[in-house]
């Protein structure tokens, strides 16, 4: 188990934007990745979807690397900032986008 906390805390640690969501940027299979990834593609926001139904392993270990029990995940700058209600609601507040530009991480709605 400890080569999947491996994968998953380097990936975490070596982007500063991921997903590990259910499906692909492009083809998102599930509802709630759905919305994070249109929520991020509207912000404007460069990051990797992690695919959490091509290993079952992946899955299970991203549950026990961040204690949260759903998915999608979005980590910034190696923190879990949420699943998709809290990052819905961090990107209607302006939230989300003033976390990612403190992070120094350049989005598109940015001035």
């Amino acid at each position: 188990m400890s080569g999947i906390h491996d994968f998953i805390d380097n990936e975490v640690k070596t982007n500063d934007v991921v997903l590990f969501m259910k499906g692909t940027p492009e083809f998102p299979q599930c509802g709630f990745s759905g919305q994070v990834v249109q929520i991020l593609d509207y912000v404007g926001v460069g990051y990797k979807g992690i695919n959490v139904l091509a290993d079952a392993d992946i899955r299970q270990g991203i549950k026990d690397y961040s204690n949260w029990p759903t998915i999608p995940q979005l980590y910034v700058k190696g923190e879990f900032v949420g699943g998709c209600d809290i990052v819905r609601e961090m990107f209607q507040s302006g939230e989300l986008q003033s976390h990612l530009q403190e992070q120094g991480i350049s989005i598109k709605g940015a001035a």
